[in-house]
């Protein structure tokens, strides 16, 4: 979007209603021709914007989009989003961000995307991810940390992700270890981080987050692992997506600043307190060893998920799918 452009939407923002084209031509310092060329973009763009002659323009609705304009005036934070990058399509968000982060990209670098082609899942699972329907976002962080304390970033995505749908929506969505966020035991969520690392610290740090938000039941692939839900099928309406970037990335500052400040623990208590296997009996099923069945007794400091076993030894488990029964 044009500079100027962008500029008139925050007028509009500001005024909350007209907005003389006088005032705009002065503000801006441009003619009132090329007002009215700014404006007929906007509405190219899918801006609704009203025009009378006495009293000015009016901005009535705005299209659905990831816009950096659409998602910084509604946000507030400290570090993430000081620079936004929207891509109408990409392989995916997190292969974009890992090479801007190469480059040198700011800390709070976040990278969204209408489409995404080779949208990444975890274990090497492809990300369904169709054009317009749900967020598809990377972070860049940089923090002080050393290289295997990186992992409980995880759990610091998926408590953001919590805390913005019970916003939008009230819902209660619960977490699965170790990077699923569901409702009603059905997917809405996922996380993948990854990293760039030295021997004794962290060059950065992506955190990879795909959200369900408007996608509808024919959308989903058929092929699925285990079942998957959007804001949209749970909720029964629309959800604005540029608006639940903004409350997902200011519970994300929120919670990161946490984090530096005070570490895990924080984080790691309130992401128990949402997970879906709290005080349940699970079944851990990994393809290098033997299933695990036992009482789930929480993750420790580096994220690792606890297993009180029947005999009551204590498994400390890395990676696996985990059921709970």
């Amino acid at each position: 979007m044009h500079q100027k452009a962008a500029t008139i939407l925050q007028f509009f923002r500001q005024q909350g209603g007209f907005v003389s084209g006088e005032q705009l031509s002065r503000e801006l310092g441009v003619s009132r021709t090329a007002v009215w060329k700014h404006i007929s973009a906007l509405r190219a763009a899918g801006y609704q914007v009203d025009a009378y002659p006495s009293r000015g323009y009016r901005l009535l609705s705005s299209p659905d989009i990831l816009a950096a304009e659409e998602i910084s005036v509604q946000l507030d934070t400290a570090i993430i989003g000081k620079r936004l990058v929207n891509l109408a399509l990409t392989a995916s968000t997190n292969t974009h961000a890992f090479r801007l982060a190469e480059e040198g990209a700011v800390e709070g670098t976040v990278v969204t995307a209408d489409e995404q082609n080779k949208g990444k899942g975890r274990l090497g699972r492809i990300w369904s991810s169709p054009p317009g329907a749900n967020l598809y976002c990377s972070v860049i962080l940089r923090p002080q940390i050393k290289p295997f304390e990186a992992p409980q970033l995880t759990f610091l995505s998926a408590v953001a992700v919590a805390r913005a749908i019970e916003q939008a929506f009230g819902l209660k969505p619960e977490i699965k270890w170790p990077n699923d966020v569901l409702i009603d035991g059905k997917k809405v969520a996922g996380l993948l981080n990854e990293m760039s690392a030295e021997t004794d610290g962290i060059n950065f740090v992506i955190l990879g987050i795909g959200v369900n938000l408007n996608m509808t039941a024919d959308q989903f692939p058929g092929d699925l692992r285990h079942p998957a839900t959007s804001l949209y099928i749970e909720g029964g309406v629309k959800v604005g997506r540029a608006r639940f970037t903004a409350l997902l990335l200011n519970e994300l500052d929120r919670l990161y600043a946490g984090f530096l400040d005070h570490g895990f623990a924080q984080v790691r208590r309130e992401w128990q307190e949402r997970c879906n296997a709290g005080g349940r009996e699970v079944l851990v099923s990994n393809y290098l060893s033997a299933d695990i069945r036992g009482q789930f007794a929480g993750i420790d400091s580096d994220g690792a998920l606890l297993v009180q076993c029947p005999d009551g030894t204590i498994e400390r488990i890395l990676s696996g799918d985990v059921r709970v029964l």
